[in-house]
């Protein structure tokens, strides 16, 4: 009986001493997934540069579409720096894994390098308090789309030549955030209208264009392309159209005007699917 108790006892130790390591090992900052985020931007500070040292003048966008350059000079770029990336974080997103996936609510961080287009995000949450990690990536032609689960174990890793071309029609929705992008010669622009334009972007072997929507006072509102697929739950991918969308436009502390409302959509022909549905917390650059 006493044997029976002691080996009761040992077994009950290592249980014990199992889930308090497995605690641990939730609550520590550190994690591979964050770890690598951390070290790929990190690269691309050092390698995707521009001359950020130069100031934007209204002459360097006088050969794009008149809306872009209302939107330029309303939000206040003019006289301020160039820059080499951008970093633009959001706190509780309302965040969906497709129409009968979970909701999450989590916190993103995004970088978006100018000289290349290159973009880097990094999703932090938790499910059943259990950690949950998103790095969706693009570098070099290449993108992907990865999910975390207690920090070592993959969900799902997306990638391919359709993830490659959708992750460069989100760099094009965002470059207006990031006007240096719009100076660059994979992009090009075509007016349609007084409030709408045509942006394409072309690299690494892929193209991805979109349509460009203004309000009356030159504010981005909406980007709409149909060159984005979406990840079914069988693992295919589908060409649906695809919407992003800005509002409630605030001056920052730097002076610059920007939407601190940000929604990513699914335009399905059945209804219109809200994935990502944030306020922006922060947007902030190289200089």
């Amino acid at each position: 009986m006493t044997r029976y108790r002691n080996k009761k006892m040992i077994l009950l130790t290592i249980v014990f001493t199992v889930l308090a390591l497995i605690v641990v090992w939730f609550i520590i900052p550190y994690s591979p997934t964050k770890s690598k985020f951390l070290s790929d931007v990190e690269n691309l500070k050092s390698t995707n540069k521009i001359d950020a040292d130069r100031l934007f003048e209204q002459s360097d966008f006088e050969m794009l579409p008149m809306p872009i350059q209302k939107y330029i000079e309303g939000c206040g770029y003019i006289g301020t720096h160039q820059m080499s990336y951008m970093c633009m974080k959001y706190n509780d997103v309302d965040f969906k894994q497709g129409r009968s996936g979970p909701s999450l609510t989590i916190d993103y961080t995004q970088y978006n390098f100018v000289s290349k287009p290159a973009r880097m995000a990094l999703i932090e949450s938790s499910m059943f308090g259990i950690p949950f990690e998103g790095y969706d990536y693009y570098s070099d032609g290449t993108g992907g789309m990865k999910g975390v689960i207690a920090k070592v174990i993959t969900l799902f890793n997306q990638t391919g030549t359709d993830m490659d071309k959708a992750c460069l029609a989100t760099f094009l929705a965002e470059c207006l955030f990031e006007p240096s992008v719009l100076l660059q010669d994979y992009i090009t622009f075509e007016e349609i209208d007084d409030y709408h334009v045509r942006a394409t972007i072309s690299y690494g072997g892929q193209t991805a264009s979109g349509v460009f929507t203004f309000n009356d006072n030159y504010e981005y509102i909406s980007f709409t392309t149909n060159d984005r697929a979406v990840s079914n739950s069988d693992g295919t991918m589908e060409y649906i159209p695809w919407t992003a969308e800005c509002s409630n436009y605030q001056i920052s502390d730097s002076g610059i005007k920007y939407p601190t409302n940000f929604s990513a959509i699914w335009n399905y022909t059945d209804g219109d699917f809200i994935y990502f549905d944030g306020v922006i917390s922060s947007v902030s650059y190289d200089k």
